[in-house]
């Protein structure tokens, strides 16, 4: 069993990942990744020495080729249970959730994902479903992107 959770806070070194939220035009932006047929909010790790908005900064860069764009952070979620990023089901780790308005995309994708898709709907095919939707619950809270 997966759970999340969410915080106003938590310890700077604790923070290991972003995950990005985010817009363009008023749709919704996903990636997927050269190794799934799945879908997934923009994100990933945090490089040693990084900033947890510089992680945000650079994944949403790397994973969509965004070029021009606003982020805003949200909050602090944890994913408890066996996950591919946690080793055990008692080990509990925690990201920075962020939103971003995207205003203008580069032409061409150069990492490990494979399709960026801009959509008025969500999509069905998440990649990490007892997650990504309990993400979009917290910005539910927030005031329109």
């Amino acid at each position: 069993m997966i759970e999340v959770n969410f915080y106003e806070q938590v310890q700077e070194d604790l923070l290991k990942f972003a995950v990005i939220i985010a817009k363009t035009d008023g749709k919704w932006v996903f990636c997927r990744h050269k190794e799934r047929n799945t879908y997934e909010f923009p994100g990933g790790h945090r490089e040693p020495g990084e900033a947890i908005l510089e992680t945000a900064r650079r994944e949403l860069q790397e994973e969509t080729g965004a070029d021009d764009f606003t982020l805003t952070p949200v909050c602090v979620y944890s994913v408890k249970g066996k996950t591919s990023v946690n080793g055990s089901k008692d080990e509990e780790s925690f990201g920075m959730l962020f939103t971003a308005d995207i205003r203008s995309f580069e032409q061409e994708l150069h990492y490990e994902i494979e399709e960026i898709l801009i959509t008025d709907t969500l999509v069905e095919n998440w990649s990490y479903p007892l997650i990504q939707p309990r993400l979009l619950e917290a910005i539910s809270m927030e005031p329109a992107m």
